[in-house]
């Protein structure tokens, strides 16, 4: 198969994708909402642990919407799982920040949580991805620096809004689009 072909067979399979920023966008939610009913410290643990939900709850999600989340045959799908797998040895970071630095948590875990966003628009031809990444590092770093006081929940209200926009993105665009990147 061409590259053309396997990014339609992608995009047949995957149902638009937005099973995993759905999911991201509930947890996201609940860790802002929860972070202004506990301290800083209790609510740096439940970002930690809510964090790991979002896959799961995104199964249960591609399930309902039909969308095959994890494929083993098309290799833009095996990327994209590499691409999360990439994401996921930040937590080598992550965990030396919440035993030295605990305040830089959010700001790693959610910027750190968006990077597979940039592999994710080359897959699907569309800028929804790169744009999508990058409003979500320049606004997070913006809020945990307006809001020290307020920090998981500023990022977490950036984290949803920027996956709103995404999710309206994937939803709303052309997929026969020939969008090249730069």
């Amino acid at each position: 198969m061409t590259l053309d072909e396997y990014r339609k067979e992608f995009e047949k399979s995957s149902n638009r994708s937005i099973s995993m920023p759905v999911a991201g966008t509930i947890i996201w939610f609940l860790v802002g909402l929860l972070s202004t009913q506990f301290s800083a410290n209790i609510s740096i643990y439940i970002l930690l642990f809510a964090t790991g939900g979002i896959f799961p709850i995104a199964l249960l999600i591609a399930k309902y919407r039909k969308e095959n989340l994890v494929s083993s045959t098309n290799p833009l799908a095996k990327l994209m799982g590499q691409c999360i797998i990439m994401v996921n040895l930040l937590w080598v970071v992550h965990i030396p920040l919440l035993l030295n630095a605990p305040e830089f948590v959010p700001l790693s875990l959610g910027v750190g949580l968006g990077l597979h966003w940039v592999v994710y628009s080359w897959i699907v031809n569309h800028p929804v991805g790169l744009i999508h990444a990058v409003l979500r590092s320049v606004l997070i770093v913006a809020a945990w620096y307006l809001f020290p006081n307020s920090g998981i929940l500023a990022i977490s209200c950036v984290i949803v809004l920027t996956y709103l926009l995404s999710i309206y993105q994937m939803l709303t665009r052309d997929i026969t689009s020939t969008y090249k990147p730069l």
